[in-house]
């Protein structure tokens, strides 16, 4: 049996360590200025840190071109933030130790990036239908159209259920007053803007670049699956890919979970390796 053995091993090397410092440290100021408790979901929640630095929709004014590096440091919970650590850890550190520490930097950076992107341009996929119908309802509002768009979107979201209702009875009951077709403009608005406004953190694209890396690298090497079931490598993560495309692919999950993120952080993680190994690889471990 083949057994990898690194010119020099580190149980936490300097790369992992300090990754794992800042994001514990951003995941602090999280807590610290938007004021949001260690065991809620920052991953929904607005606020100063969650505006500026994590992913948001490319429809979004609250997108900027620096979240698709920042939000990787920011997580929506402690257990999000350490699963992702652990991970970073159990497979990032053989990688650095292999690579060493600026290679394995540029790797996790670029993975988080590709992560990044390619959820973007889903977000915005899925996002489209939604701002097509919100600029058609615009030009020309209906009470019809508002109750299509409130239930296709979940309009008591942002607004109180008795508001949406008067609303909706007054228009309908005085159909040429503006006021209340204003009103539901404002209303939609608010929805769609609140959508658009959910943001996207984590490290997950990244590790997920990490596993895919490992896997390719290292095929046949054992991995005790919940510390206590032995699987080879290469079926884990291929049966863990599966899994990640099954559900981003039926959209049904409900679980809020980057699946494409994921996805595309291990297709980045693949192709560096390739591209890195293509004339010198030799042995799979």
């Amino acid at each position: 049996m083949t057994e990898f053995r690194p010119g020099s091993f580190q149980i936490l090397p300097v790369i992992i360590k300090n990754l794992i410092i800042i994001n514990a440290l951003v995941f602090l100021a999280q807590i610290t200025l938007d004021g949001v408790g260690p065991g809620t979901d920052l991953a929904i929640r607005t606020g100063k840190i969650a505006d500026t630095f994590a992913l948001h929709n490319l429809q979004s004014p609250l997108f900027k071109p620096w979240q698709l590096l920042t939000h990787m440091f920011m997580h929506g919970s402690l257990i999000h933030l350490f699963f992702n650590m652990f991970g970073l850890w159990m497979f990032g550190s053989i990688l650095e130790n292999l690579w060493g520490p600026q290679r394995f930097l540029v790797f996790y950076l670029l993975c988080g990036i590709g992560a990044a992107m390619l959820h973007l341009g889903f977000l915005w996929y899925e996002s489209l239908p939604m701002i097509t119908e919100f600029e058609q309802f615009k030009l020309k509002p209906t009470a019809d159209g508002f109750v299509t768009f409130a239930n296709n979107y979940g309009l008591t979201n942002v607004m109180d259920v008795q508001e949406a209702n008067d609303i909706l009875n007054n228009w309908r009951l005085q159909p040429d007053n503006a006021d209340w077709a204003e009103k539901a403009v404002v209303a939609t608005t608010d929805l769609t803007h609140a959508i658009l406004r959910n943001p996207t953190v984590g490290a997950s694209g990244a590790v997920f670049g990490c596993l895919a890396a490992f896997g390719y690298l290292f095929p046949n090497t054992y991995v005790y699956l919940y510390f206590l079931f032995p699987i080879k490598a290469k079926w884990m993560v291929i049966g863990l890919m599966a899994m990640e495309l099954f559900w981003a692919v039926r959209n049904t999950a409900g679980d809020n979970i980057a699946r494409w993120a994921h996805l595309g952080g291990a297709l980045v993680g693949v192709l560096l390796v390739i591209f890195w190994n293509r004339r010198n690889r030799r042995t799979f471990y």
